[in-house]
């Protein structure tokens, strides 16, 4: 680790042997550092890119939007090394498995999800279950803020944001499989997807609040 190496040795020392799920911790810190480390690379690279093509710009609207792709990205990043990069930090670590057996894949829905249900740990089965559904509402949300002004039908949005949690769920499963980083398993995608669209129905619950208190202020300010 580039960046919090220290923390984590100071935080293994005092906890490794008192956690049971002591091993979840140390990928959370192995994936922020490596999220950092490749975040800055990113602001770097796109600071360069705007100057040379000089569209930097003062404008409010110009820095929400790339604050926005600025957040994306380190979703994105924070994502992906959670789940199909756990072991890789460096692109030379990448190596391919092409001549593993497919039934290494669950194709089976539920299967796996209800033997984590009656194991004798009930983490496993909740953080498979919360987890594969929070980590997906932040995408599902984010499609809401970049496309607000989008006029389309809201079930043709819907099935937009579904096919995106499925889209993005499937590469994961996709880099598990081959770089043997973790088990692809159809229950993943479904519960994504679910927490994409969960994520785009927060997006427009908070919207209708956004018109709601509108609304009344300018109500209010007729008064």
């Amino acid at each position: 680790m580039i960046f919090l190496g220290p923390l984590y040795r100071l935080v293994a020392a005092h906890y490794a042997e008192h956690i049971n799920h002591f091993p979840l911790i140390r990928l959370i810190f192995y994936s922020l550092d490596k999220t950092l480390f490749y975040f800055l690379i990113f602001v770097v690279l796109r600071l360069i890119y705007l100057w040379r093509h000089q569209r930097l710009r003062r404008q409010r609207e110009f820095w929400w939007r790339e604050g926005y792709l600025w957040v994306l990205i380190i979703y994105l990043l924070l994502l992906y090394s959670l789940t199909a990069l756990r072991r890789i930090y460096w692109p030379s670590q990448f190596w391919a498995h092409l001549q593993l057996p497919h039934e290494a894949i669950n194709t089976t829905p539920f299967v796996e999800t209800l033997k984590l249900a009656q194991g004798v740990s009930k983490f496993d089965f909740l953080y498979n279950l919360f987890g594969n559904i929070l980590w997906f509402v932040p995408l599902g949300f984010s499609y809401g803020v970049r496309l607000q002004d989008n006029q389309r039908w809201l079930p043709v949005q819907f099935l937009q944001v579904y096919l995106l949690g499925v889209g993005v769920s499937l590469s994961i499963e996709t880099l598990q499989f081959f770089l043997s980083t973790g088990i692809a398993d159809i229950d993943d995608v479904t519960f994504n997807a679910l927490g994409c669209l969960l994520g785009f129905i927060l997006y427009l619950i908070w919207r209708g609040l956004q018109w709601l208190l509108i609304k009344l202020v300018s109500q209010h300010k007729r008064v």
